[in-house]
């Protein structure tokens, strides 16, 4: 029996989200000259990270998987999103239409972007290799 490659273990994935949004929160912030990049980063990132947190927990309980693929990775996106929006709105932060495309637009390529491209990395491995 074959060992799941690294990004496959739950631990290593949350990882791999919970950085995504750090980044994605640090670009943004890059992206508009706004001042202290790391602490800014995490003021900007929380509301998100709740939001991944909540996602990945609504795939581990209702689906009773790790939200490793990229259809339960789909719930975790969308809760990100949702909730992120939510809870900026919330505590009065901005929820431009704008943003909450671009926000959109950028975690799901970040967050479903790296499940799609492990599936593939997975399936290719096992394809049958003709010589």
């Amino acid at each position: 029996m074959s060992r799941s490659p690294w990004w496959r273990r739950p631990a290593v994935a949350l990882l791999l989200d919970v950085l995504l949004v750090l980044v994605f929160a640090a670009v943004g912030r890059a992206s508009h000259d706004e001042s202290g990049p790391v602490l800014g980063a995490l003021v900007t990132a929380w509301p998100f990270l709740v939001g991944t947190a909540i996602g990945w927990l609504v795939v581990r309980v209702v689906r009773g998987v790790w939200p490793i693929d990229v259809a339960p990775g789909v719930t975790v996106w969308f809760a990100t999103v949702l909730v992120g929006m939510l809870l900026r709105h919330a505590v009065g932060s901005g929820t431009a239409l704008s943003f909450v495309v671009v926000a959109s637009v950028v975690l799901a390529l970040f967050l479903l972007g790296w499940r799609a491209l492990g599936a593939y990395a997975v399936r290719r491995a096992r394809a049958p290799h003709h010589g």
